[in-house]
């Protein structure tokens, strides 16, 4: 692919998959409030974004085989545990973003664990086996992630058990 075709594809994957995860985002404040249609239109119109953005995605190389996903996973993690994070949270400290740092402080601790999972699932597809998975548990406050009976409290934000999400 010529650069500046692969440039604005690119683009256009950033864009799209913006879109999806605002459009989400809109679909649970509407339900929240009470708009349950509006919900659905904002989940239906997050999806074509989504596949919007899954067709760049091809087109672009981005996707490969289940171990070369998880190695873009490994790597995507580890990119933002040690530098993206880091640096972004210099800065929001740098201008007293309270605010900013908690979210920066939340995502980073989750990443954390998302590389170590990854990297264990990895270490299985090289012997062609599937992982042992118990259930999986997201904080919807933090992201932070658990394999199996979570514990009492978010350990990053301390938010109850009974709150996290089971996957």
């Amino acid at each position: 692919m010529k650069k500046m075709s692969e440039k604005v594809l690119g683009e256009a994957f950033c864009g799209e998959s913006m879109a999806h995860m605002k459009y989400l985002a809109f679909s649970e404040v509407a339900e929240k409030e009470g708009f349950k249609n509006i919900s659905r239109l904002f989940k239906a119109i997050s999806y074509a974004e989504q596949v919007h953005a899954t067709n760049h995605a091809k087109t672009l190389g981005y996707i490969g085989n289940t171990k070369q996903n998880l190695q873009a996973g490994i790597d995507g993690e580890t990119y933002e545990v040690e530098e993206m994070y880091p640096s972004f949270d210099a800065v929001v400290n740098l201008q007293g973003e309270e605010k900013a740092h908690k979210s920066i402080h939340y995502a980073l601790e989750a990443e954390k664990i998302h590389k170590e999972l990854y990297k264990e699932a990895l270490d299985k597809i090289k012997e062609n086996k599937d992982i042992d998975l118990d259930e999986i548990y997201i904080c919807p406050v933090c992201g932070y992630t658990h394999i199996g009976t979570p514990p009492d409290v978010c350990p990053v934000c301390n938010v109850s058990k009974d709150k996290f999400l089971k996957f």
